[in-house]
């Protein structure tokens, strides 16, 4: 593995150990650190603490802390693709880019569809209401794609060095450590609960006790938001807590995102295998559109080249072709071109809506 960043061994270490499964615990980075000394990385906690926020600084990573999982936070989030004319390209994303139910907006290599982003709404039924707005203010159509079965979503991106998986598994995994908590079958969020998931969305703070200073911040028990933070772990309101790498930083700039007209009758055969691919970092099934997308199967994939890229879309293909007779007419891959808006999904208006007291 290579990178276009110059990190230390340590920092690979750092970025490498705690993509997930960081510690739940009062004082987490000696918890994180001695984890990583039992792994054979010579490191104690306030040198991992001050080698996250140089990393952080340096813009390495997005953010440290939960990955929350919206889907489970309230309301919804659909992918929409759409078609804006070379002649009014930058006026069309200009008006997509100004609804703020659109988080993420994406050009991608496609002789049609060359605007792809996400809607993310409080109320499911304010989707295709954005999208009539969308297709009155700009006179193109949009095609929705909304999520009909999640095979992965974990998007890891590892470097070359200490605990990057070539000698035994990836990464240190704390997730045992904490308190002992029972999930709850709630599907809606308590006030405090709400407020938790809002200040912790974008990230912990990084001090000694980062759980102490969220609830301080918040105006809660110091162990509710340990327990809580850990139900919410294992209730899945969290995908995972560590390091949250910039994967451009990293060198992974060949961003492909390969889809495939599968056979329904195989669709939950091939997801998995897919899905088990390490490099594929999301994996679903979405609708087809008669005539304009005739594709149902989706699975994003990283490279740090367009070689390595090219490799890991080939074995894709290979891993379809044992459950069925893939043509070239089957599948396609759309690289991104350019970002045209990352603001990543606000939970405020979702998390709020999904509140007891709402």
């Amino acid at each position: 593995m290579t990178t276009d960043v110059d990190l230390t061994e340590r920092e690979r270490a750092v970025v490498n150990a705690f993509q997930g499964g960081f510690p739940v615990t009062e004082r987490p980075f000696e918890d994180a650190a001695a984890a990583m000394c039992d792994r054979g990385v010579d490191i104690d906690a306030t040198e991992l603490l001050e080698t996250i926020r140089e990393l952080d600084e340096r813009g390495v990573l997005s953010r440290f802390g939960p990955l929350v999982n919206a889907q489970e936070i309230g309301g919804a989030a659909t992918l929409v693709a759409m078609h804006a004319p070379k002649d009014r390209f930058d006026e069309v994303v200009e008006t997509v880019n100004a609804h703020r139910e659109v988080a993420h907006n994406y050009e991608r290599e496609h002789p049609h569809l060359n605007v792809w982003f996400v809607v993310s709404v409080a109320n499911e039924d304010r989707v295709e209401s954005v999208l009539t707005e969308i297709e009155d203010e700009t006179g193109q159509k949009t095609y929705n794609l909304p999520k009909q079965q999640e095979f992965r979503v974990e998007a890891k991106f590892y470097v070359d060095g200490p605990l990057d998986g070539s000698d035994g598994p990836a990464g240190v995994d704390c997730s045992d450590l904490g308190p002992d908590v029972s999930q709850t079958d709630r599907s809606t969020l308590s006030p405090a609960e709400r407020d938790l998931v809002l200040e912790v969305q974008g990230g912990l703070p990084l001090t000694e006790t980062p759980y102490a200073d969220v609830a301080d911040a918040i105006d809660e028990n110091h162990e509710w938001v340990l327990e809580t933070s850990k139900r919410f772990e294992q209730e899945g309101k969290i995908r995972r807590i560590g390091v949250v790498p910039n994967h451009y930083a990293l060198g992974y700039t060949e961003n492909g995102m390969t889809v495939w007209n599968v056979p329904d009758g195989v669709v939950d055969e091939v997801g998995p295998e897919v899905a088990a691919l390490p490099f594929v970092t999301h994996c679903y099934e979405r609708p087809r559109h008669d005539g304009v997308w005739p594709y149902n199967f989706f699975a994003m994939t990283h490279g740090r080249s367009e070689t390595e890229s090219q490799q890991r879309i080939e074995q894709v293909r290979e891993t379809m072709q044992a459950h069925w007779d893939v043509t070239d007419d089957d599948w396609d891959s759309l690289f991104s071109s350019q970002i045209l808006k990352k603001t990543g999904i606000r939970l405020d208006e979702r998390a709020e809506a999904n509140t007891e007291s709402a």
